[in-house]
């Protein structure tokens, strides 16, 4: 099992294992509530990896805040 980067929300710079790599997760949030993640990919030149985004935020605030940290 693989352990991804995931941003935003409340799950924001933990490394989470996934069986698999679904497009789309949802993670406890809370007694009843869950948040919902997206699987992005981040790549220069030939390197990438894969990372989920919290789905309120989009791909430009993804890349402020891994810049600002």
């Amino acid at each position: 099992m693989r352990s991804y980067l995931f941003i935003g929300g409340g799950k924001d710079g933990l490394r989470v294992p996934l069986a698999d790599e679904p497009d789309a997760v949802q993670l406890p949030a809370g007694a009843t509530e869950k948040e919902a993640y997206v699987r992005e990919t981040l790549s220069v030149g030939n390197a990438s990896i894969c990372v989920y985004r919290h789905e309120g935020l989009t791909p430009e605030q993804v890349l402020n805040l891994l810049i600002e940290s």
